[in-house]
């Protein structure tokens, strides 16, 4: 996702380490060729991004814009929150007088929507009547984490691109850049902290690079560990190993460690455990009870249900299903 130096120190390291052009950009090498098209013909469509948090959508949308207008891009450019702002109001009001507003030498101006698949159904509705009353004027960028989210006439009147989790590779590219760019020494071990606490968000990488290295000069495995509350793999993979062997009480234990002691969300360990399932050499009627029972308990937890009941509850489906 990102590319950019800075020699400053200290500030927020996402921020300061922001592209500020699509060449800057990493991970993502397909797509931004593709913009790159539209960019230099100043021939831009109406685009829509869908795809994980991290992942290079907002930072597109923005380089878009700074390459297009230069320095007057933030007079052309306006950016909304759609999950903050999530009524009709918004649309009629005031992404209606900003596509209605002056334009200087340009062609068009740019509207920024993230989290699109936020909007309620209504709301989606008067921004496709909005989009059609504008589209001589107006682009329209819309970024989402589910596409199938966004009604299908909106669909249609954008091309669409879908943003993947970046690589282990690009991850610790980034990571090692601005490692040095800081002047910090990081382990072998520590950077593959990162890349597995990350999963393909390059937003998560670099804060976990920022916060385990207040703790010092290096950033070792277990500084990254505690201050991303996320669990080693092989405190997960040990918990589950118990439980599949019958022993629902110690993997009980190590579930109490994790959530008390490291305070890490349920949410977080369920994460963990579904990237866990395929590690075990289970045969495939425990696999199947395991990946049911992990997304059942997802799901409950998403809707409010105590964490470690449902937790407790899939260890112990997991150590019955082993007997």
């Amino acid at each position: 996702m990102d590319g950019a130096t800075s020699s400053e120190k200290g500030g927020i390291w996402i921020e300061k380490y922001r592209p500020r052009s699509l060449s800057e950009i990493v991970g993502q090498e397909a797509i931004i060729s593709r913009l790159k098209g539209y960019v230099e013909k100043k021939d831009l469509p109406h685009l829509l991004f869908s795809g994980p948090a991290g992942v290079g959508k907002t930072t597109s949308s923005i380089t878009i814009a700074q390459e297009i207008y230069g320095e007057k891009w933030k007079e052309n450019f306006l950016e909304l929150n759609a999950s903050d702002e999530r009524g009709i109001d918004v649309v009629r009001n005031r992404i209606k007088n900003f596509a209605r507003s002056s334009f200087g030498n340009y062609d068009y101006k740019i509207i920024f929507l993230d989290e699109a698949d936020s909007l309620t159904k209504d709301a989606q509705s008067a921004l496709r009547r909005t989009m059609e009353q504008f589209s001589h004027n107006t682009r329209f960028i819309l970024s989402c984490n589910y596409s199938n989210r966004i009604i299908d006439p909106i669909q249609s009147r954008c091309a669409v691109f879908r943003f993947p989790p970046l690589s282990d590779d690009a991850i610790s590219r980034r990571v090692r850049e601005i490692a040095d760019e800081e002047g910090i020494k990081i382990t072998e071990d520590g950077l593959n902290a990162i890349i597995y606490v990350s999963q393909g968000d390059m937003r998560k990488a670099i804060n976990s690079l920022q916060a385990a290295s207040i703790t010092g000069k290096e950033v070792e495995e277990e500084n990254v560990y505690k201050t991303a509350a996320s669990a080693r793999p092989e405190d997960i993979n040990s918990m589950v190993g118990k439980a599949i062997d019958g022993d629902f009480i110690g993997a009980r234990e190590i579930l109490e460690i994790l959530l008390i002691e490291g305070g890490i969300s349920g949410g977080d360990i369920i994460d963990q455990l579904y990237r866990s399932v395929w590690e075990f050499q289970v045969d495939n009627k425990i696999a199947v009870v395991m990946i049911d029972r992990i997304g059942e308990a997802d799901y409950r937890i998403s809707e409010g249900a105590n964490e470690r009941i449902q937790l407790e509850a899939l260890l112990a489906a997991i150590s019955m299903s082993g007997q």
